[in-house]
């Protein structure tokens, strides 16, 4: 009986100073990467549109995060490139999907189909590129 008291003492006693993974390789464990479906929609707008039309449709873009449960992240902003190359495009939207499923749901979601029709009549053109992040 002794002698599996000892055994099972040692067995834990030898356990309890195994040095864990980072401590053998000095290095921390790593995350994963994410990877992240990027929607990113630059716009140019009417000459005709007046600045309160281009900030009601900045408004309404910005609204659809907290209607469209599937967007994961939403940024906006103003073109300021000092290298003439926008083509005209002068906003930049920049959201976050994590599948193609979830891109899917919101371009046809209701909420996203309404904002449509509070952009057409300001619309000159608009440029859409979808990515993977790697």
């Amino acid at each position: 009986m002794k002698i599996h008291y000892l055994l099972f003492s040692l067995i834990f006693m030898m356990s309890c100073n195994t040095p864990s993974k980072e401590a053998t390789t000095n290095e921390p464990e790593m995350e994963k990467p994410t990877t992240h479906l990027r929607h990113v929609v630059l716009f140019q707008y009417k000459d005709t549109s007046t600045p309160e039309d281009i900030a009601k449709v900045n408004d309404a873009f910005a609204a659809l995060p907290s209607k469209i449960s599937e967007i994961k992240g939403f940024e906006m902003g103003l073109n300021n490139s000092p290298e003439n190359l926008n083509k005209g495009f002068t906003h930049c939207y920049f959201l976050t999907f994590d599948s193609e499923k979830d891109r899917d749901t919101y371009l046809t979601h209701p909420d996203h189909v309404a904002f449509g029709d509070i952009l057409s009549p300001h619309l000159q053109d608009v440029l859409v590129v979808d990515y993977w992040t790697k």
